[in-house]
């Protein structure tokens, strides 16, 4: 089963938009943030949110397969 993935809306000093899972323990500090739908995997997630933000990177804690520094 699929894990429901959010983009903060808001970059980090680095001009990343982090993606984050819906059990992510930093997304209910995030206030703005864009749902991006089910995925499989957190690739397909960073793929969505770089269709917004084309600086898109997971976030370390929930996504770290995907997370690049």
């Amino acid at each position: 089963m699929g894990k429901k993935y959010y983009v903060n809306d808001n970059d980090q000093a680095n001009g990343d938009h982090e993606v984050h899972t819906e059990d992510c323990k930093y997304l209910p500090l995030i206030e703005s943030k864009t749902y991006l739908g089910v995925f499989y995997s957190c690739s397909d997630a960073v793929a969505e949110a770089k269709k917004h933000y084309p600086q898109s990177n997971g976030c370390s804690y929930c996504c770290l397969a995907c997370h690049t520094s």
